[in-house]
């Protein structure tokens, strides 16, 4: 069993300096510019619309009704991962995964969300925060079949803020940098981490075969 730290349990650290109230938060790191502070829109325009349908990824932001967090990667393809159903409604269906649905377990004690699209190679993003619920059916889900399947449910967010996000933590970080990237240069394959952490039991020749790019994708829509 994992043990975790409350706030109650945890222990000053020697040297640190820890920042606790808000005023000492700005102290630090200033107060925004009128145009940051104020740039958030409760409704989508045109360029959202477009960002949205160019956006084949996005990462769900949720908490459960105690305030534990969790984030979620989605993805489909570009123009299927977000159903606009108006101007202050969007929808994004659930694929078929672990099973875990830890987001959505979260979204039924707590509505609200905060999801962070992307576009592979830009390094502004889009951020759109609001009230979420979940929708086993309804007649947009014919809109959102991929490659013949049809979800079985479906996250609908009331937008409640909308906003573009600048490039510079991607620009930091390199990201979109192929000259970065090294997928497996310090950390193992896939297999090695499910055999090291997760399924001990199986033998890395099989996990092996069951992460194989070719074979994972058959289970991606159904």
């Amino acid at each position: 069993m994992t043990e975790t730290t409350t706030p109650a349990a945890a222990t000053a650290r020697d040297g640190w300096t820890e920042v606790a109230d808000l005023d000492a938060l700005v102290g630090l790191v200033g107060e925004p510019t009128a145009r940051a502070r104020d740039k958030g829109r409760p409704r989508l325009l045109d360029v959202d619309r477009a960002w949205l349908a160019a956006s084949p990824f996005c990462v769900l932001a949720t908490a459960d009704g105690d305030g534990r967090c969790d984030a979620s990667p989605k993805g489909d393809p570009a123009g299927t991962l977000v159903h606009v159903l108006d101007d202050t409604t969007i929808a994004i269906a659930e694929r078929p995964g672990n099973r875990r649905v830890d987001g959505y377990r979260n979204v039924l004690a707590n509505p609200h969300v905060g999801l962070l699209f992307l576009i592979p190679g830009r390094g502004d993003t889009l951020r759109v925060n609001g009230r979420a619920r979940l929708v086993s059916d309804a007649p947009f889900f014919d809109d959102m079949v991929v490659q013949g399947h049809r979800p079985v449910l479906a996250m609908v967010v009331e937008v409640e803020d909308v906003f573009f996000h600048c490039a510079k933590a991607f620009m930091r970080s390199g990201l979109w940098q192929p000259e970065t990237w090294d997928p497996e240069g310090v950390v193992p394959r896939r297999a090695v981490i499910a055999r090291e952490v997760e399924a001990a039991e199986v033998p890395l020749e099989q996990l092996d075969e069951y992460y194989r790019p070719d074979n994972y994708a058959r289970g991606l829509y159904g």
